[in-house]
């Protein structure tokens, strides 16, 4: 198939379904207004837009509409319902996919009405509608009833490079690998371990936080405030190529995110293809890639009380954290392999490929 992909050339994820696509067999364009941060394969073509910001998605649509119809693919893959989807052309005999993201259905639409039916148009314009989640498959019908269907494909993990080694030996590790901004929990996450720190058999323990952001300071500041600044490390933004090695130094993954709109847990599932136990807040699709009670513990958001007792819980007892990584592994193995989510979606866009050939 020739595969044109309306997306953020500079988001991981953009880049992760181009280079699957190609890897396939497949000719891919990335038609995108955002450069990449690191360079793609000579097997994707990237075509950089002129415009930017807000006004880019309705200002480079002439243009995208000219690379479109010059390539002429068999399918255009939208990522973003939102802006990319306003950005998307539509070229009679092609089908449109659009895969929904986060902030798309959950923050976007509530900015006022237009935004609303700006989105609700988009969804409608599309032949295939795909979500990362369940739930947020969920909220994308509620906004927009009227969708045939919604297809869920994951983002997948790469469980060869995603995969458990032996720790070196050492002081217990509890981690995570996010952005330090308020929506994501930093701050009860450091409250929770103020609370444990000083339990009996874990004075030597450590807490990692691998990201950098905007509250990093204000996250410092708490750590002394509790007197754990000798025992927190903030280690700043790493290469997403080095984040299996960073998840090799945890004993135990922690996502207390704050926001409802988290829409799925990708650094949750790598975590768990490590084979790590993890704890995460009840809230959006986290709870959904997790085995509650069996390959992690879900507690309440912004409750430091609750995540500590779910952290102590593990951090005293070896064989739980043992057998709860394990039954990640598993649960990852199961329903979230890289390889799986790339031929679900494969078989969503073929689908609509075949459904607009017959129609």
């Amino acid at each position: 198939m020739k595969l044109l992909l309306v997306a953020a050339a500079n988001s991981i994820h953009t880049r992760r379904w181009a280079h699957a696509f190609a890897e396939h067999g497949h000719e891919v364009h990335v038609v995108s207004q955002h450069a990449p941060r690191e360079p793609y394969g000579s097997d994707v073509r990237i075509h950089l837009l002129p415009h930017h910001g807000g006004l880019g998605y309705v200002l480079n649509r002439a243009a995208a509409r000219r690379i479109a119809n010059g390539i002429r693919p068999d399918a255009i893959n939208a990522h973003y319902a939102s802006g990319y989807g306003t950005l998307a052309p539509r070229i009679e005999g092609v089908p449109l996919i659009l895969n929904v993201w986060g902030s798309d259905v959950y923050e976007f639409p509530d900015t006022s009405l237009l935004h609303r039916w700006l989105l609700r148009r988009n969804l409608l314009r599309a032949d295939a509608v795909v979500s990362t989640s369940r739930v947020m498959a969920e909220r994308t019908r509620l906004i927009c009833p009227d969708l045939a269907a919604i297809d869920v494909v994951p983002f997948g993990v790469d469980t060869e490079r995603f995969s458990p080694m032996p720790k070196a030996d050492g002081p217990l590790v509890i981690g995570t690998v996010k952005t330090l901004a308020p929506k994501y929990g930093i701050d009860t996450l450091i409250q929770a371990f103020g609370l444990i720190a000083h339990e009996s058999g874990l004075e030597q323990s450590r807490l990692r936080l691998v990201g950098d952001g905007p509250q990093r300071k204000p996250l410092e500041a708490l750590a002394r405030s509790l007197r754990i600044t000798d025992r927190v490390d903030f280690i700043g933004n790493v290469p997403h190529d080095r984040v299996p090695a960073e998840l090799l130094k945890l004993d135990v993954y922690a996502a207390l995110s704050r926001r409802d709109s988290e829409s799925f847990g990708v650094a949750v599932i790598e975590a768990s293809a490590c084979g790590l136990p993890v704890v995460v807040s009840r809230v959006g699709g986290l709870p959904e890639v997790v085995d509650e009670g069996r390959s992690g513990l879900v507690v309440p958001k912004e409750d430091p009380k609750a995540a500590a007792d779910a952290l102590l819980s593990l951090a005293r007892d070896a064989s739980l954290r043992k057998s709860m990584g394990e039954a990640g592994r598993a649960l990852v193995l199961a329903r979230y392999a890289w390889s799986d989510c790339v031929d679900r979606q494969l078989t969503v866009i073929e689908a609509a490929i075949e459904t607009m050939r017959w129609s």
